[in-house]
């Protein structure tokens, strides 16, 4: 992505879509190729897999009213991945806003020619923002594949990667706020889970398309009413061409 966008100055929405669209061939095509199980991967047990953490006094905290029922079910029995992606929010945070390289990434989405001028390189930067967000989006896939599920299955990620999109423009760009969409649209799908099937006052058994559909609703709705003008960094998804 990167090597196109950057570096060829292709147009990073058109690349985007065929590196998806790409990939979402590739991998089951990839584990039919390897393992011969039409696309997935052999299940993972034991200790191939992030087990949940029971953070300290968590079982002697649970009968404890309200705190403690919110630190022993939610806060602990997480796996390690869920801990420092929770982590990495503060640390994102901190990075953009207090540190020099921080603020030259701001400046590259803000205004390239001024750190142009100020002789960094504004490929290199963006290549570096790129790198990161491919670690970041690369734990994501191996919480979803190891932790949260027990192996690789096609589309396993139901589109919760353009829910993260989302999310951050709900977020309008910053690391808490965003943190905070994602747990909005977690708890939506949380749930639709645990509403599949059961049969609610007046209303009665809601159909479970419906229910499965509620996080994406959710989704328009905010964004087209509640949200206000997102106003992303001005030269964000812009090739850098330099003047000369």
């Amino acid at each position: 992505h990167a090597y196109a966008c950057v570096t060829h100055k292709g147009n990073q929405v058109v690349s985007g879509m065929a590196i998806n669209i790409v990939v979402a061939g590739l991998t089951p095509t990839l584990g039919y190729a390897w393992f011969s199980m039409g696309g997935q991967t052999p299940h993972l047990g034991g200790d191939a897999r992030f087990k949940p953490i029971t953070l300290p006094v968590a079982e002697a905290a649970h009968d404890i009213p309200i705190i403690g029922y919110i630190y022993s079910e939610l806060v602990s029995n997480h796996n390690i991945i869920v801990y420092l992606a929770a982590a990495a929010v503060p640390i994102c945070a901190w990075i953009l806003y207090k540190t020099r390289f921080g603020l030259r990434v701001r400046a590259v989405g803000e205004n390239p020619h001024a750190v142009d001028t100020a002789g960094i390189s504004v490929d290199w930067l963006r290549y570096k923002a790129l790198i990161m967000t491919g670690f970041l989006c690369g734990s994501a896939g191996s919480y979803l594949s190891t932790a949260h599920g027990a192996g690789f299955i096609r589309d396993m990620t139901a589109g919760k990667g353009y829910l993260a999109l989302a999310a951050l423009i709900f977020g309008k760009w910053r690391p808490v706020p965003t943190m905070f969409a994602c747990l909005l649209f977690a708890f939506t799908d949380a749930v639709q889970a645990r509403l599949q099937g059961i049969e609610l006052p007046i209303v009665g058994v809601i159909p479970v398309q419906f229910i499965q559909a509620l996080p994406y609703i959710l989704t328009v709705l905010l964004l087209a009413g509640f949200v206000g003008k997102a106003q992303p960094p001005k030269s964000i998804g812009e090739p850098y061409i330099k003047q000369r």
